[in-house]
């Protein structure tokens, strides 16, 4: 259990000195907004694919649906410079759905794959783009099929936010009162349609429905930790800023636990996390006037 104290003296830590604190357990890197992050998504996944495709070699990837930052950057690039996709298999990470577990409509505002279609897809020139069965959308009926495809080989690289509890994809902090996780637990889950965390619920209704939790869809379907943590890079993104930062923190400086998820990429051999100023910023580290008894 990570204490107070613990997580006042990690949001203490001036945000510009993050990147080379002695302390810190996992590679970080610092941006200055959405658009120098977008930028950098878009070119580090476009080189990854054009590395793969000058060898011959399929590209397989993990793709979360956000940062949203990167869409119009990544369609813009393969466009410019001609990129083929027809060798990218997508593997999607996780995907709304409704209390009976079905998936929504797609012009719902959390159907991933709506999104997606809209945004990742639908800009590329059709003589460039991935294949229709190159793109794996998860479901609640199909956990198995996808958990055949992603295991036929090795994944490539893996690209992600983080949640307010630290979550990946959608692997949550699990808060149910009579089954609790170890690590081992964790770093091992797979493929599986679960409940919603109220705290998550209550994250994505201030983010976009005004706090109306009632519109939020209470269930999901997730790729588990196995899955994201099997690829040779893991990559993972923020821009969204108050309600990431103190996870970035626990990540960076905190131990690997159950009650931040992320904090399994500090074993990972090749995982980075990057963010924004106003993401890896914290009130309580520049606040230093504010007298918490924590010290």
């Amino acid at each position: 259990m990570i204490t107070p104290q613990e997580l006042y003296q990690w949001c203490q830590i001036p945000y510009d000195q993050m990147a080379a604190h002695p302390e810190l357990r996992a590679p970080f890197r610092l941006c200055a907004d959405s658009e120098e992050m977008g930028q950098m998504m878009a070119r580090e996944l476009v080189d990854e694919i054009q590395s793969h495709n000058a060898n011959g070699e399929a590209t397989r990837a993990i793709i979360p649906c956000g940062p949203a930052c990167w869409y119009g950057p990544f369609t813009r690039l393969v466009n410019q410079e001609r990129v083929n996709l027809s060798r990218l298999e997508v593997f999607h990470m996780d995907e709304c759905l409704d209390w009976q577990g079905e998936e929504l409509p797609r012009n719902h505002p959390y159907s991933f794959r709506g999104d997606m279609e809209r945004s990742f897809y639908n800009p590329v020139d059709p003589e460039l783009a991935v294949p229709e069965e190159n793109r794996h959308w998860l479901t609640g009926k199909n956990i198995e099929a996808v958990k055949e495809k992603i295991w036929a080989a090795p994944i490539d690289i893996t690209y992600g936010g983080w949640g307010q509890d630290g979550h990946v994809a959608y692997n949550q902090t699990r808060r149910h009162p009579f089954n609790q996780l170890s690590l081992d637990d964790l770093r091992n889950s797979t493929i599986r349609v679960q409940d919603n965390n109220i705290d998550t619920i209550i994250a994505l209704a201030q983010r976009t429905f005004g706090t109306a939790y009632q519109f939020v869809p209470p269930m999901s379907v997730t790729l588990g930790m196995k899955e994201c943590l099997s690829a040779r890079k893991v990559r993972l993104f923020s821009d969204t800023g108050a309600w990431k930062q103190t996870a970035l923190r626990v990540a960076l400086f905190g131990p690997m636990t159950v009650e931040y998820p992320m904090t399994l990429l500090q074993a990972h051999p090749d995982a980075l996390f990057t963010a924004t100023e106003a993401t890896a910023r914290h009130p309580i580290g520049e606040h230093p006037e504010w007298d918490l008894g924590l010290a």
